[in-house]
């Protein structure tokens, strides 16, 4: 009976909702693991189960895993609800642990352009450096870079349309240097990489398959070892680093929330954080003061 619930619960987030891959994995994961434990009907479920349960996850795992196990077990009940399968939810009153807010690691400016000079000495090269160009250009998440398509990308009016979580899209702007890296990767380079594979997607591999989101985290991380960059490099850094360069260059928070595609400015915030990080590093640093 748990089996078939969970399954009816990810196959409603697959259709109905539209989530991501990802996402869906992470839910049925969380939820196998809550089954698991428990190993009775999780529609008689009781306080005293969930307190066991919570007591289980914080001596197992860091909090931040414990919310998403928490919210992936929260959505499930509601569906039980609006299946009529249950009346209350027994997480209605479960909220999440309070974790710190982490702030996201960013380059330089430096760093980011040392990352933009790589050298091109094959089409494989260009791809890379294509990906990266856009990444920092555009602000979008590796999962929305990958998944790109030659007809979400409008070259005349310097476009591209992503899908974002919750299958929210929206138009992003391409700069300038991006624009000419992507006209020449397609025109140039991509064909080659396809071998005369036919596919739709803008960035692909050797098979004519498309880069996955692993492969361009060892791709970026790389990279960075061969430039010697030391701090810990991936697709989601390039993220940061585009966000808070725009925030120190004096754009609106606002404006940086919808080039990222977050659903609220809350989220966005947290590079406001960065920025007075910077801030503070750089009085430390030139104000006579300072130290």
């Amino acid at each position: 009976m748990n089996d078939q619930l969970i399954k009816d619960f990810i196959n409603f987030l697959r259709i109905d909702k539209k989530y991501s891959l990802n996402t869906i994995k992470k839910y049925s994961y969380s939820l196998e693991k809550w089954n698991n434990f428990q190993k009775k009907d999780l529609k008689k479920i009781e306080y005293a189960d969930i307190e066991k349960y919570l007591i289980f996850l914080k001596e197992n795992e860091k909090d931040k895993s414990v919310n998403t196990d928490l919210s992936a077990i929260r959505s499930f009940y509601k569906f039980l609800m609006i299946e009529k399968k249950i009346e209350n939810s027994p997480f209605e009153y479960i909220r999440n642990l309070k974790t710190a807010k982490k702030i996201p690691s960013a380059l330089t400016k430096e760093e980011v352009e040392k990352f933009l000079n790589i050298e091109t000495n094959n089409h494989t090269d260009f791809r890379n450096k294509t990906m990266i160009e856009l990444m920092y250009g555009t602000g979008i998440r590796v999962s929305e870079l990958v998944s790109l398509k030659l007809n979400d990308i409008d070259l005349h009016m310097a476009l591209i349309k992503v899908m974002g979580k919750g299958s929210k899209e929206r138009q992003v702007p391409i700069g300038d240097y991006a624009l000419g890296s992507l006209v020449d990767y397609i025109h140039n380079h991509r064909e080659h990489l396809l071998k005369k594979n036919n596919s739709d997607f803008v960035f692909v591999g050797k098979s004519g398959g498309h880069i996955t989101r692993e492969q361009f985290f060892r791709i970026i991380s790389n990279i960075g070892k061969k430039l010697n960059i030391r701090k810990s490099v991936s697709p989601h850094t390039l993220r940061h680093s585009f966000a808070t360069h725009l925030l120190d260059s004096g754009a609106d928070l606002r404006i940086i929330q919808e080039l990222l595609g977050h659903s609220s400015v809350t989220t966005t915030e947290i590079y406001t954080h960065v920025s007075k990080e910077k801030l503070k590093e750089n009085y430390n640093k030139f104000h006579p003061h300072g130290d």
